[in-house]
Formats: structure tokens, C-alpha cells, sequence
């Protein structure tokens, strides 16, 4: 399972890449604005520090603005995937930009059907929001799982996104339900580092070697 950051701070991107694992990032509208920062300057920025899928949001909801932000959003840099969120003319956009060879990422799903007719549709990615379900009381990762074993039985290209992450369970869970991707907030890749086990023998190992020497 390949690890992307769901993040558009580039301080935030600069460290984890540091450590050597960071496949990808996701950002969307909500993250995008909190940096306060020209769009497109941002997904370039980002794009040319991290070697992976950086996906991009549109802001219309209509076909046609869709595909224009699309278009520009994509010609920004050849790792730009454009997000898309699941409505009739997301899908129609998903369609078009297939055709047109640009990537995208289907967003917002919510179930397996979604799921399905954004694959079918051409979606390069699907992104399953997992914590997000579990918020209305339902199993995320029962979702996640089922879309998986769907997608896998009828050998879609598709990839599937693990998104919504809330805590390191949910990437252990994301792994073992065999998702492609999983994208992990900054705060959650840090817990995923630290244990506190790893902690206690790092102290008694420091403590004997100084008694020592």
C-alpha cells in the first residue's frame, strides 16, 4: 500500500518527504484555503517536491467549469490528479478528461455503487472518505473492503484511495483490506511513527550505555 499525505502545507509535505516513504499527496478546497495561498502556485510547489500523484480539487460544480478547471489544473504539472467530486456531471467530466488522457480522482464516495460508475466512468483513482462513515455510524472500513473486492473481481484499473483517516487503526485497516493507497493527515503520520514501547526501549538502551561509558 502506497503512503500519500492529505495535506497542502508545504512544511507539513517537506518533512514527511524527508523521511523516504511519501508516494503521493491529496489536497482539497477546505486544506487548500487554509494556507491562504495562490492555487495554482501551491499545487506547482508541491508538485515539484514530491515525485507522485498530487491531486487538485475543482471548485465548479457544473460540466463545463469542471472541465476548464480541469484543463488548467492538469497543465500545470504532468502529476496533477484532478479531483472530481461524485455527481452526474462529475461523472460526465471524469468521462471527457479520460478521453482527453488527464487523470483524475474521484471524490466524495460514499459507497460501492458511487464507486462503480466513477471506475466504469474512468476514473484513475476513487476515493472511499472511510472516517467520514464512520461519523454517521456505519462501518468505513466495511465499505472499504467491499468496494476493494468489487473492483478487484471485475479487474478495474482502477485504484482505490483510503481517505478521511482519522487514526492509525484506520491505516492498519486500510492495509489489510488491501487498498491501493491510503492518505494520511500530517497529525496521523506522526502517531503512526511513535510507539510507546519504541519510546521505553530507546530510554533503558540510553540509560544502560551511559551507566557504562
Amino acid at each position: 500500500m502506497r503512503i500519500f499525505i492529505d495535506s497542502a502545507n508545504i512544511d507539513e509535505i517537506r518533512e514527511i518527504h524527508s523521511l523516504g516513504f511519501l508516494d503521493g499527496v491529496t489536497t482539497n478546497p477546505t486544506l487548500v484555503a487554509r494556507e491562504g495561498r495562490d492555487y495554482h502556485q501551491l499545487i506547482s510547489e508541491i508538485c515539484n517536491l514530491v515525485e507522485g500523484p498530487v491531486s487538485a480539487e475543482v471548485i465548479a460544480m457544473d460540466y463545463q467549469g469542471m472541465m476548464r478547471e480541469a484543463r488548467l489544473l492538469a497543465a500545470i504539472h504532468p502529476n496533477v490528479v484532478v479531483k472530481i467530486p461524485l455527481t452526474e456531471d462529475g461523472l460526465r467530466a471524469i468521462s471527457s478528461l479520460r478521453k482527453e488522457g488527464i487523470n483524475t480522482n474521484a471524490t466524495l464516495i460514499f459507497s460501492c455503487n458511487q464507486a462503480i460508475l466513477a471506475a466504469r466512468a474512468g476514473a484513475s483513482y476513487v476515493s472511499p472518505f472511510i472516517g467520514r462513515v464512520d461519523d454517521i455510524s456505519y462501518d468505513g472500513v466495511a465499505l472499504l473492503k467491499d468496494l476493494i473486492e468489487i473492483l478487484d473481481q471485475y479487474l478495474l484499473d482502477t485504484e482505490v484511495i483510503a481517505a478521511s483517516i482519522r487514526h492509525p487503526m484506520h491505516v492498519t485497516a486500510a492495509a489489510l483490506a488491501g487498498s491501493h493507497i491510503c492518505t494520511v493527515p500530517y497529525a496521523v503520520i506522526k502517531q503512526m511513527i511513535k510507539h510507546p514501547l519504541t519510546d521505553a526501549g530507546i530510554e533503558r538502551f540510553m540509560n544502560d550505555w551511559k551507566r557504562v561509558f
